[in-house]
């Protein structure tokens, strides 16, 4: 379980940089809808690779309020990274995108806010 968490967090960073990449270049060059779903996959990927580091399976079902609560149920204070900004908590991350740059900058931001959470207690 621990190499599973290993490649996801792994996979989670990949996701965040390639997001930040995107938001890097001119606003009109920005692609939103990547950049969403970069952040969306990122905050997945710590997700579940959070749960398997700590011995727990997650389901292949499973959206990101489901991750989050199970998460949290291992690590209380995980709550200090609020995942509000995501519409798409309940719904698969193939089913919603945004587009409206704010939108976008929120759920990098939440990405981004997670990866360091998770570094500063030294899970990844």
């Amino acid at each position: 379980m621990k190499n599973r968490a290993r490649a996801l967090f792994s996979e989670a960073v990949k996701n965040v940089n390639e997001a930040n990449d995107e938001l890097c270049r001119p606003k009109e060059d920005v692609v939103s809808v990547l950049v969403c779903k970069k952040a969306q996959r990122a905050t997945e990927n710590f997700l579940r690779g959070f749960l398997l580091d700590h011995g727990v399976e997650p389901k292949n079902e499973s959206n990101l309020n489901d991750l989050y609560l199970e998460c949290k149920k291992l690590k209380p204070n995980l709550s200090k990274v609020s995942l509000a900004s995501f519409d798409c908590l309940s719904d698969r991350l193939d089913s919603k995108t945004c587009n409206e740059p704010v939108k976008v900058n929120s759920c990098y931001s939440t990405a981004t806010n997670l990866d360091t959470f998770l570094r500063d207690e030294k899970i990844i």
